[in-house]
């Protein structure tokens, strides 16, 4: 784990709904999740850095079926030129979607990947900033997961805790993987991107 707090120019907040933030259906670090990611947008927007929200559109039937009340997003969004959503319908939050582009065209070199699931959209999503070659960090206690239940004959269950330090693992030394949300540090976007 790193604590560089070298500052970064955007925050990719993925799927931060509320089906997956509130009531029964809630992933077990829930409140922290929603705090991390509260203060992580809030010092980005004070500091000029861009903040774009992922919002992942499930399929019919499913919790963040578009639309319904699963699927809103929790946080508010200040839209703008420096804020908006990218809808995604793939566990990566590039494929099929306008970010890569976004994210050049505003001179984007260095950014933050907080929000759900650890394994899978954030992970998908910070792996391939990596194979892009943005610097990318990972506030550990900004992401979460559910808990892994136990497959019968095969292994017990995992706890989401676990699952989500599984998930950094996965992507590697390039991955800066910060302690806690706090220490990560953001700059405003490039004057060219004005």
């Amino acid at each position: 784990m790193s604590n560089r707090a070298v500052p970064i120019e955007a925050l990719i907040v993925v799927d931060v709904q509320s089906a997956f933030v509130s009531g029964d259906g809630a992933v077990p670090e829930a409140a922290r999740l929603v705090d991390r990611t509260t203060d992580l947008i809030a010092r980005a927007r004070r500091s000029g850095a861009l903040v774009v929200h992922l919002q992942n559109d499930g399929p019919v039937g499913a919790d963040d079926e578009p639309h319904t009340l699963g699927w809103e997003l929790h946080h508010p969004v200040e839209a703008g030129s420096t804020e908006f959503v990218i809808r995604k319908t793939k566990d990566d939050g590039f494929e099929g979607t306008a970010l890569g582009g976004k994210l050049a065209d505003l001179g984007v070199q260095a950014l933050a990947v907080c929000g759900m699931m650890s394994e899978m959209c954030v992970q998908a999503t910070a792996r391939t900033a990596l194979e892009q070659g943005y610097r990318v960090v990972l506030p550990h206690d900004a992401h979460a997961t559910y808990d892994i239940p136990a497959a019968p004959g095969i292994s017990d269950g995992v706890p989401a805790a676990m699952v989500s330090r599984v998930a950094e693992w996965a992507l590697g030394n390039e991955v800066e993987i910060i302690a806690h949300a706090k220490d990560v540090t953001f700059t405003a976007l490039p004057s060219r991107s004005w």
